[in-house]
């Protein structure tokens, strides 16, 4: 019998609701068209942003969403932003179609949607092309309360009271497309630059450095520890050449995938390492702010603006790793789905007027009884699956306790044919019920359409039982599961 042991008397740490956070950049139709769509679209908005697109990410309950890049951000010089939108001038995207942008989503706009959302802004500043200066004077326009400079230009723009910020990432891939330092280089940069970040409100800054491989890493660690709150990396799960399709796979790519995709573990843990050498009490946080599945664009699409459908298969890409960043919560205190809309591992997608929510929006809608919830250990036996001479666990799993008392208990079964039964006990806790939802289909490649917006989503669950000291599972095959215990 396969076996799942919770041990609901031993508490763990706390599952930041940081890690379930999201990025949205500008490029290809995230932004333009996904978020935005000017006040005076068709499309029903609110100061132009999307309604039915705010609507449906509100339900995620997002903590953070991260503006304006990726690549972006060591392009982007925020005084385009600000403003009369008529007046500001126009940019051309050179890192992702070289497309001119209009620059009518700025600083206020993206603070408007966050505040819409209900999230909490993180900002990524210009180093590789920006100046000390502008990202000091960035900050005072954001969080001065009183009169300086540039809160008197926030004021003329429309907007008296400073603003809430926490979370401000210092460059981004500065080893590559943000200027491709040396980590040596970068380090230096990071120290002198946010020297600068200031939150004139007195609210104490959360500040990420950018991280890559372990020997960046650790020169990193070792010339600004102090200076940081965060160190960023980005991880991302693709196919092979030839074989990268979002849609048009087989099982073999099934489980090429899903053991890419667990494979970040190893960057979780070569990073920790060298965190924990240089940071032996933690606090300094992994923050993962990029990550998903990077596959082929859609056919017919502009190859350069990065939209790909998402599947069964993203969903449990998506759900193995959100249970691995729970693992290491200790360690990993935030992280950044790519991206929010119409870009790689997209929540959802927008065609004209319509939207569609994904498998791996499902997923995130699930998981959200485990944000800031209590970590419960757990044992887990249920067999792997092997293909061409390597292994994946068949079944990823995590618990966790929420303020009510409530377990949850989230299943990703990765077989991608067969059910399973699991027998699950619960240690230190008597169950009286249990409910559930499964998000599964028919078809490992399904997916939503615009046709067929509804295909794949979560539905009920109940093949479970209560059993001595716990419960009985019939866990279907490609399913996400997710069980609540009372």
């Amino acid at each position: 019998m396969n076996r799942l042991v919770i041990n609901a008397d031993q508490d763990g740490p706390a599952i930041s609701r940081h890690v379930y956070g999201h990025f949205a950049e500008h490029l290809g139709r995230c932004i333009y068209e996904g978020l935005w769509v000017g006040e005076d679209s068709p499309i029903p908005n609110t100061h132009g942003i999307r309604n039915d697109v705010v609507a449906a990410l509100r339900k995620l309950k997002m903590p953070n969403l991260r503006w304006p890049g990726g690549c972006f951000a060591d392009t982007y010089h925020w005084k385009d932003g600000i403003g009369p939108r008529k007046q500001r001038p126009a940019m051309v995207n050179v890192h992702w179609g070289g497309v001119t942008e209009n620059n009518h989503f700025g600083t206020h706009e993206y603070m408007e949607l966050c505040a819409l959302l209900g999230c909490e802004p993180y900002i990524c500043g210009n180093v590789g092309s920006g100046t000390v200066q502008e990202m000091a004077e960035w900050l005072e326009y954001l969080t001065m309360p009183g009169d300086s400079p540039m809160a008197a230009l926030r004021r003329r723009n429309g907007r008296e009271a400073p603003w809430a910020l926490t979370y401000w990432g210092v460059g981004n891939e500065n080893w590559g497309c943000g200027g491709h330092m040396t980590a040596l280089q970068y380090a230096q940069e990071y120290r002198r630059f946010q020297t600068y970040c200031r939150h004139f409100g007195g609210q104490r800054l959360y500040k990420v450095a950018c991280g890559f491989d372990s020997q960046w890493n650790e020169v990193l660690m070792r010339e600004a520890t102090r200076f940081m709150d965060g160190l960023s990396v980005h991880y991302y799960t693709g196919g092979i050449p030839g074989r990268n399709s979002a849609t048009c796979f087989e099982e073999a790519d099934w489980f090429r995938t899903l053991r890419k995709a667990l494979d970040i573990e190893r960057l979780i843990k070569q990073t920790k390492g060298i965190m924990d050498a240089y940071d032996p009490d933690g606090r300094i946080g992994l923050v993962v702010d990029e990550w998903g599945t990077w596959f082929d664009a859609e056919p017919g699409t502009n190859p350069a603006f990065l939209y790909q459908q998402n599947t069964l298969r993203d969903a449990l890409v998506a759900g193995v790793t959100l249970h691995l960043f729970a693992a290491y919560c200790e360690r990993v205190h935030m992280a950044c789905i790519a991206q929010t809309v119409n870009v790689l591992q997209a929540m959802v997608l927008t065609e004209g007027p319509r939207m569609l929510c994904t498998p791996t929006y499902h997923v995130f809608e699930m998981f959200k009884v485990h944000q800031d919830a209590v970590r419960l250990p757990l044992a887990l036996d249920a067999g792997r699956l092997a293909q061409d001479g390597e292994q994946i666990p068949r079944l990823s799993a995590s618990a966790s306790r929420d303020a009510s008392g409530r377990i949850h208990i989230s299943l990703c079964h990765l077989h991608p044919a067969e059910p399973l039964t699991v027998r699950c006990e619960v240690r230190g806790r008597k169950v009286a019920s249990i409910k559930g939802r499964v998000l599964t289909a028919p078809q490992i490649q399904a997916h939503n359409t615009f046709d067929r917006p509804n295909l794949v989503r979560p539905a009920p669950y109940r093949q479970a039982r209560l059993v001595r000291q716990g419960v009985e599972l019939e866990v279907p095959a490609r399913a996400v599961l997710v069980l609540e215990l009372e």
